[in-house]
C-alpha cells in the first residue's frame, strides 16, 4: 500500500490534494519525477531491481566466472602470461619447421630417400634437446628412418652446422620388431625390439663387437629404459651389403641399432658423446606423446 502511495504521490502533488511535501517541491514540478525516484530508491534495492530477473543456469554460472575472473587482478595477470607463453610457443614452433623445411629442401635430403616427416620430427626434438641444454655435440644430428626398408640405406648422419650429409648407410632393427619393415616397438628387457624416439649419445667402449657406443634414451616410456637393456650402437657383419646379397634379406639386432663394421669406428668417433640420435617410425601414438617432440 506503502508503494502504491509513493508512485502516485506526483499525481497527487500535480492536482494539490496533499499539502505535507515541501512547499518549495511543490513550487517545482519538473522535479517531482527525481523526488519520487529518491524514495523509491529507500525502499528497494537498485542494483537488484535493475538486474535479469532470470538467467539460464549454464549462463549465470559463466557470468559468475567472468566477474570473479575480472574482480581478481591476479587470475587476469596469470591468464595474460598464459595466453602470451602459448603464443610464443606456437610462434616458436613454426619457426622451427620452417627451418626443418629449408634445410631439408636446400640439402636435397628426399633424393636420399629420408622421409621429410622423419626430418620435421627429428629437428623438433633436436631443438628442444638443444634448448634443455642436453646436447654437447650440437652439430650432429643422426636419423634412424625406420619408415624405410632394411634394405636401404636409412641411417643419416648429418652436419647440421655446415649442412652436409656426412653418412648415409645400413642400420639394423630389432629381431622381434619385424622382418624387412620394423613395426613394433618396445621399452622394455628381453624384447628383442627396437625402441623408438630419442637418444642422447654417450661414451666408448670396447665389446664382442669392438668399439662400441653407449646411447641414453631420453623419450620417456619409449626408450628411458635402453641403458639397462644394453642398447648401444654398434658395427657387425650381418648389416651390409653383402649380407643382404647372399642372404636376401638384411639381418636384425636384439634391439641395437647396429650398423656395418667397416664404418661404425668412422660413425662413432663423429657422434659419441652427446649428439642427438633419433629413431623414427610414423607411430601415431608415440609422435603425439613423445615430450621431446611436443616440448
Amino acid at each position: 500500500m506503502l508503494f502504491l502511495m509513493i508512485l502516485t504521490a506526483p499525481a497527487m502533488i500535480a492536482g494539490n490534494k496533499t499539502a505535507s511535501l515541501d512547499l518549495k517541491v511543490v513550487a517545482n514540478p519538473a522535479r517531482l519525477p527525481y523526488y519520487s525516484s529518491a524514495v523509491i530508491k529507500r525502499f528497494m534495492n537498485y542494483r537488484t531491481a535493475a538486474s535479469p530477473l532470470y538467467r539460464e543456469g549454464t549462463d549465470s554460472k559463466r557470468d559468475s566466472r567472468t566477474e570473479n575472473r575480472s574482480e581478481n587482478p591476479t587470475d587476469n595477470r596469470l591468464d595474460n602470461r598464459y595466453i602470451a607463453k602459448a603464443s610464443a610457443a606456437s610462434l616458436e614452433l613454426k619457426k622451427v619447421i620452417n627451418q626443418a623445411t629449408s634445410l631439408y629442401d636446400s640439402m636435397h635430403l628426399a633424393y636420399t630417400g629420408l622421409n621429410q616427416e622423419a626430418f620435421k620430427y627429428a629437428w623438433r626434438g633436436y631443438h628442444n634437446l638443444l634448448k634443455k641444454g642436453l646436447l654437447n655435440r650440437t652439430g650432429v644430428l643422426s636419423i634412424c628412418d625406420f619408415s624405410q626398408s632394411s634394405r636401404k640405406k636409412r641411417l643419416y648422419v648429418i652436419d647440421v652446422r655446415h649442412k652436409k650429409l656426412l653418412f648415409r648407410t645400413y642400420v639394423a632393427h630389432g629381431q622381434n620388431s619385424g622382418a624387412e619393415y620394423a613395426s613394433s616397438f618396445s621399452n622394455l628387457a628381453e624384447s628383442g625390439k627396437s625402441s623408438l624416439g630419442f637418444y642422447v649419445t654417450g661414451k666408448t667402449y670396447y665389446g664382442r663387437n669392438g668399439l662400441s657406443l653407449k646411447i641414453r634414451g631420453v623419450d620417456k616410456g619409449y626408450n628411458d629404459q635402453a641403458c639397462k637393456r644394453n642398447i648401444v650402437l654398434h658395427g657387425s657383419t650381418y648389416i651390409c651389403g653383402q649380407y643382404l646379397r647372399s642372404f636376401g634379406q638384411m639381418g636384425t639386432s636384439l634391439g641395437c641399432p647396429a650398423i656395418p663394421a667397416p664404418l661404425s669406428p668412422r660413425i662413432i668417433r663423429i657422434v659419441k658423446n652427446g649428439s642427438c640420435l633419433f629413431i623414427f617410425h610414423p607411430t601415431k601414438k608415440y609422435l603425439a606423446e613423445s615430450k621431446v617432440i611436443n616440448g
